[in-house]
């Protein structure tokens, strides 16, 4: 069979590597090592997220678990020399921390050098006499000052608060203990006066009562562990600062608690709409009290009724069924402090 005619020039039993074998022995190709991991390849998706990162960090943007921006970090000159980091998205404050909200509360709050770890200024906010205090104040407790937008302000305190522009991230409630609480009264030479909750779930409520306590001399509010609200950000709202200067504490058992206050000698009073002494005729609120406010459904549960030492009513008109517990309180803290000594 006749062999296949070749290309005219073609060489013809040329010796050595073939083109595109990479060479053998010592011509061969090094190559280029191992493959670079992900976040060191350029143009890798996980090489921006990276490099976005370090930057975020630089700025003193902390970037949470759930990879939320979180303000932190030092300050820089802004609003009224204030510190002012300006379009970085905010979408709500970390889960460990709580947001006071309103210029009162705020301002309230850093008087009374509640911990907090950053302040928030809405852009171009209108300054009064309470903006330029909380900034001054924050200042010298170098507490981080953030200028954001408005629309992330209402993300970071919820779109259904009033928060004026003005916004305090603080950490968790530190709550007392109820024996200790009395310890501290006690040792002061004054007439234990606390309120205790028993089935408060609404916030709101909470902060009007810590407010009442605050405005007619009381020492402080006991709450149970289960079935209650804490002291959460719109409580510290309601209260218009009052919860910076109210202890709060936290009792296991609240009707345990209660024996252990009957057995220091303090008289307990429930309040509750089918009581069986009205409270103008109340003659006992010169002694200790602990003063119990029900729901406002349920009122007292039968428990802490049967651990009163009497159960109060407030007379009000038959057309009104009963009393928001925030009003409820006020009337009665009202009431017995008339006869109370002014300390």
């Amino acid at each position: 069979m006749p062999s296949k005619p070749t290309r005219p020039g073609a060489a013809k039993g040329k010796k050595g590597p073939n083109v595109g074998t990479g060479g053998h022995g010592r011509k061969r190709l090094e190559g280029k090592g191992p493959t670079p991991k992900a976040e060191d390849r350029k143009g890798h998706k996980a090489f921006r997220a990276k490099k976005s990162a370090d930057k975020k960090k630089a700025s003193g943007v902390r970037v949470s678990r759930k990879g939320e921006f979180v303000a932190s970090g030092p300050k820089t000159a802004g609003v009224a020399g204030a510190a002012a980091r300006k379009g970085k998205r905010i979408t709500k404050a970390s889960d460990n921390f709580e947001v006071l909200s309103g210029r009162n509360s705020v301002l309230e709050a850093l008087r009374a050098k509640v911990p907090a770890t950053a302040l928030y200024l809405a852009s171009r906010i209108e300054m009064d006499d309470r903006v330029k205090e909380a900034i001054t104040l924050a200042n010298l407790r170098k507490i981080p000052i953030n200028e954001v937008t408005r629309p992330e302000i209402d993300r970071l305190t919820g779109f259904d608060s009033v928060h004026q522009g003005v916004a305090l991230q603080v950490p968790p409630y530190n709550y007392s203990h109820p024996m200790e609480l009395l310890d501290k009264v006690l040792a002061r030479g004054s007439k234990p006066l606390f309120v205790a909750l028993d089935g408060i779930t609404d916030p709101r409520n909470l902060g009007a009562i810590i407010r009442s306590v605050a405005a007619f001399g009381g020492h402080g509010v006991i709450l149970p562990q289960r079935r209650s609200t804490g002291v959460t950000a719109a409580a510290w709202k309601t209260s218009a600062g009052a919860a910076a200067r109210v202890p709060v504490a936290l009792a296991g058992n609240l009707n345990a608690t209660l024996k252990e206050f009957k057995k220091r000698k303090l008289f307990v009073v429930g309040l509750d709409g089918g009581g069986d002494v009205s409270l103008p005729k109340f003659n006992l609120s010169n002694e200790g009290l602990v003063l119990v406010i029900g729901s406002e459904g349920k009122g007292l549960s039968r428990l802490v009724q049967e651990n009163c030492d009497t159960v109060l009513s407030i007379p009000i008109a038959k057309e009104t069924e009963s009393l928001n517990a925030g009003i409820a309180a006020s009337v009665a803290l009202y009431e017995i402090s008339k006869s109370r000594p002014k300390l």
